[in-house]
């Protein structure tokens, strides 16, 4: 795993499991992919929805981070809600 990736990783764990109820259950799995880093959030199901929040805008703000977070590595990421 490159060091920016783990980076981006460590960042999204540290939001997610500020958002939910049993942090103990948030799992993020990580795929690079060249340019491109995919990362994959696992929560508890009850928590979904608090990841995801009203109308998805917490979903979008954590991928507007994360974005930000890429580009300052000049690398693409994609966030899913698994």
């Amino acid at each position: 795993m490159s060091r920016e990736a783990n980076e981006m990783k460590d960042l999204l764990t540290t939001i997610v499991t500020a958002l939910v109820s049993r942090p103990e259950m948030v799992r993020i799995d990580h795929h690079d992919q060249g340019n491109t880093v995919l990362l994959e959030i696992h929560v508890d199901p009850e928590d979904m929805g608090k990841v995801i929040g009203k109308q998805g805008k917490r979903a979008q703000a954590i991928r507007a981070i994360m974005k930000a977070k890429a580009t300052k590595c000049d690398k693409r990421v994609i966030v899913d809600i698994v």
